[in-house]
C-alpha cells in the first residue's frame, strides 16, 4: 500500500502504523498544549515536521520554535512537550521509531515516572487481532523463541567467524572479507526479522494482557 496518498488537512490521524515505525498527521488547536506535562519514550525517536502553524516544543529542557518547513526530533528517553503559538491551527507529522508498547512514558509533579501506559490497538487507528488472549499470549512466546534461536545463531556464527575476518581483514583480502560479511549478515537479518516479528506479537498482546490506561 505503499502508493497510497496522504492529505495532512483530512487524514489526521496515525496513516502507518508498525512496530518499525508510526506515522501519523495531527491538527493543534490555537491555545492547546502545554509545558506542564511532558513524556517520554522508552525505545522510539520521535520525529516533528510542521506543515502549517507555529509551535514550541520543549525538548530535555531546551525550547525550539518551529514554523512551515521546519522539523526537530526528540530522542529515546529525553523529555518533550508541545505548545501551541499564535491564532493559527498547526498541521504536522510525527514519526515514532520503532513503535513498541508501552509507547510513552509520563512523569509525576516531582519528576517520578507514572507506570507503564498500555493503550488499545484503537487508539493508534489499528485493528486489534480478534483472536483469544490466551493464543496471542502462546504466539508472543513463540515469537521470543524463534528470535531467541536467531539470535543464538548469529552469536555463534559471528564467533566462529571472528578469527577469520580479522585475518583477511588484516590481509586486505577483500574478496573473503565481503564473503564473511555475507555471512554474517544473513545470521543478522534473520535476527533482525525475529525480533521485528516478536515486536508484532508484543503489541498485539500487550492491550489484551491487563487493564488499560488512559493518558494522564
Amino acid at each position: 500500500m505503499g502508493s497510497t496518498v496522504f492529505d495532512c488537512r483530512n487524514d489526521l490521524r496515525n496513516v502507518l502504523i508498525t512496530p518499525q515505525i508510526r506515522a501519523r498527521l495531527c491538527r493543534m488547536e490555537p491555545g492547546s498544549g502545554t509545558h506542564d506535562q511532558y513524556h517520554t519514550h522508552d525505545l522510539g525517536h520521535e520525529i516533528f515536521l510542521i506543515l502549517a502553524g507555529r509551535v514550541e516544543f520543549k525538548i530535555s529542557g531546551r525550547l525550539v520554535e518551529l514554523g512551515p518547513g521546519q522539523l526537530c526530533y526528540a530522542l529515546a528517553g529525553e523529555p518533550h512537550s508541545v505548545r501551541v503559538l499564535g491564532e493559527e491551527p498547526v498541521y504536522m507529522y510525527l514519526s515514532v521509531t520503532p513503535h513498541i508498547q508501552p509507547t510513552h512514558t509520563f512523569y509525576s509533579e516531582n519528576g517520578q515516572p507514572l507506570p507503564p501506559l498500555f493503550r488499545p490497538s484503537s487508539d493508534y487507528d489499528a485493528q486489534a487481532d480478534p483472536a483469544p488472549a490466551a493464543e496471542l499470549v502462546e504466539r508472543c512466546a513463540a515469537a521470543a523463541r524463534q528470535a531467541a534461536r536467531a539470535a543464538q545463531a548469529s552469536a555463534q556464527l559471528q564467533e566462529e567467524l571472528a578469527g577469520a575476518l580479522k585475518q583477511a581483514l588484516a590481509a586486505g583480502n577483500t574478496q573473503e572479507v565481503g564473503r564473511l560479511r555475507e555471512a554474517i549478515w544473513t545470521s543478522l537479518l534473520a535476527t533482525f526479522k525475529g525480533m521485528d516479528q516478536l515486536a508484532a506479537a508484543w503489541n498485539e498482546l500487550a492491550p489484551r494482557a491487563g487493564q488499560i490506561t488512559a493518558f494522564y
